[in-house]
């Protein structure tokens, strides 16, 4: 197989750890769009599962965001029975626009996922992100002025979702479905340069190609390993002394003492503990808590998002949450 499937093997080889360290007669999830991504996954997740004796079920979205959504869906469906899968999970995603159509998509194809992970009593579900994307998701992290967790970009593991191609470039899936014969569906949103990660993609990658030299994606993704190294560690760091402290009353001497990486991410952990919504705090919101610890001369509270209040108050940082 390697002499004549060089590409779909590295993808073989990329999944087979993960298989190994699953009980027999497991059953797992795949994400399947159609692309080559998800396809080449699926194809190597097939053929590996059958010599460990793991179920694998695809699992299908319709996002319902273009006329022809349906029909891609069932063309998806068909190739995937084709490959031998039995059975595949199919539902329609219902996007609702909040914060554009990038984030809502994805948000309601998480819960799709999810459905289908409840459905099986699955632990497992894979996903076909590749080196490609994660360098993608460094550069949009960089525009953003993000801090060190999101340009350390996506984690191999997150929850139940694992993505085993993270060192696997979109190149080598698509000679992967190449060798396996088997054609692939290129979504119109990936040649759309209204999205900022489709013009990452299409200039700004190939400008840095051109004007640094070769290796640009795979510098990025290196750099991403690291740095999800060092915010692992400070993560970790940040959750002991939390775990030291009253979650409502933070001792302000404990906090002075700390390195502001870590107190920050103990502060961030106390807010979200008291009721602030999950991702709603951004660096802004941090500022004038830090200054209630490090440059204190008798200022108010602060109002956060979720009716959070911090205060100073008799050498703590006291948080609270408004009715």
């Amino acid at each position: 197989m390697s002499a004549h499937w060089p590409a779909l093997l590295k993808v073989r080889q990329a999944v087979r750890p993960w298989l190994a360290d699953l009980p027999i007669n497991s059953t797992v999830l795949v994400g399947v769009s159609g692309g080559a991504d998800s396809m080449a996954l699926a194809i190597a997740l097939h053929l590996e599962s059958q010599a460990t004796k793991i179920r694998v079920i695809p699992v299908v979205v319709d996002h319902g965001l273009q006329s022809n959504s349906a029909e891609v869906c069932s063309s998806v469906i068909v190739k995937l029975k084709k490959l031998g899968f039995e059975d595949v999970f199919t539902s329609r995603a219902h996007v609702t626009m909040q914060d554009g159509i990038e984030a809502s998509a994805r948000r309601a194809r998480y819960q799709v996922f999810q459905q289908a992970l409840d459905t099986y009593g699955a632990s497992v579900f894979f996903l076909g992100h590749t080196l490609d994307d994660q360098a993608e998701t460094v550069l949009l992290g960089l525009a953003r002025g993000s801090g060190t967790k999101s340009l350390s970009g996506m984690p191999e593991v997150t929850g139940p979702f694992i993505r085993p191609l993270l060192n696997i470039e979109s190149a080598t899936t698509d000679a992967a479905c190449l060798e396996y014969e088997i054609e692939v569906w290129n979504d119109p949103h990936n040649f759309n340069e209204d999205f900022r990660r489709v013009r990452v993609r299409k200039n700004i990658l190939p400008e840095l190609e051109k004007n640094l030299g070769p290796g640009i994606s795979q510098a990025l993704a290196r750099s991403a390993r690291l740095l999800r190294e060092d915010a692992t560690a400070l993560d970790e760091w940040a959750a002991r002394i939390y775990g030291e402290l009253d979650p409502k009353n933070l001792d302000i001497e404990v906090l002075s003492g700390l390195p502001k990486a870590v107190r920050s991410r103990v502060i961030r952990t106390a807010i979200y503990a008291a009721g602030a919504p999950s991702g709603s705090i951004s660096a802004d919101h941090i500022v004038p808590i830090e200054a209630l610890i490090t440059n204190w001369h008798g200022q108010g509270s602060a109002d956060l998002p979720g009716g959070v209040k911090v205060a100073r108050i008799s050498g703590r940082l006291s948080l609270s949450t408004q009715a």
